[in-house]
């Protein structure tokens, strides 16, 4: 179990073991956040690099008032905005080749070939989403935040979330069933 306020304080006290496992606790989450904002993927290794620079310089003033995850998270979630301002770079359309971790399995191939394709097809048709309702599916779905946290990440009001999270599945919806139509054809 990973115990947030242990760890920071271990951090605190000048233990870089402490602060190698929050980087392996929160690597994906703030991948996730970046990668849903910032188009290149040249970038996208900087940006992750230069968030958890931010975490450790601030953690000192980090006083859990709200999750450990929730506040990297607003910090992934500034930095590549305030990128994105700075170089107007165009939003990102895909994973980058291998995201997926390799592993044995014994399940058939025609289903995982089915489930990759149709991972990929869901990732590519968020990709096209406005990047409000990207990263607010992405961090409510993949991340699995509250739309309380969600605010608190992007600043934007609890109400605006909640919009932005019917509009993006709506948007989804109507974009498989047109797909599914025109396939059926």
């Amino acid at each position: 179990m990973f115990n947030e306020k242990a760890v920071v304080s271990d951090i605190l006290k000048g233990n870089m073991r402490s602060f190698e496992l929050l980087v392996k606790q929160y690597e994906r989450l703030v991948f996730y956040v970046v990668h849903r904002i910032v188009s290149r993927a040249e970038d996208m290794e900087d940006i992750c690099q230069e968030v958890f620079i931010k975490v450790h310089k601030s953690l000192g003033s980090f006083q859990f008032q709200s999750k450990l995850s929730t506040w990297i998270a607003r910090i992934a979630y500034l930095t590549a905005v305030n990128h994105v301002r700075k170089y107007k770079n165009e939003l990102i359309t895909d994973y980058p080749d291998g995201f997926e971790s390799f592993h044995f399995t014994n399940d058939n191939p025609e289903v995982l070939l089915t489930q990759k394709d149709t991972s990929a097809y869901i990732n590519q048709l968020i990709a096209q989403l406005p990047v409000q309702y990207r990263t607010v599916l992405t961090l409510y779905h993949l991340n699995e935040f509250s739309c309380a946290e969600i605010e608190e990440i992007t600043g934007m009001p609890e109400g605006t979330v909640k919009s932005n999270l019917f509009r993006a599945r709506k948007m989804l919806k109507e974009k498989i069933q047109t797909d599914l139509k025109n396939e059926s054809v």
